[in-house]
């Protein structure tokens, strides 16, 4: 057991994006089915705002913590 070495953890973050996409997709899709074209457009639209949102809000905490002595 003692010469058995710890490997590095594998990097998941492409099999994640690709798998949020998918997941958001099926949603827009089952919206469709159920609200029609326009519901999934907006519902689209919403989702595309609050992603940009999201960076905004990041850069505006890092802003902060930076102005605080502390890098995130």
């Amino acid at each position: 057991m003692e010469d058995h070495r710890m490997g590095s953890a594998p990097n998941y973050t492409t099999a994640c994006i690709v798998m949020f996409g998918v997941n958001v997709m099926m949603f827009l899709i089952l919206a469709w089915v159920f609200w029609g074209l326009l519901a999934a457009v907006f519902l689209a639209l919403c989702l595309n705002h609050l992603m940009d949102r999201m960076s905004v809000w990041a850069a505006a905490r890092q802003a902060a913590s930076i102005r605080r002595g502390k890098r995130l």
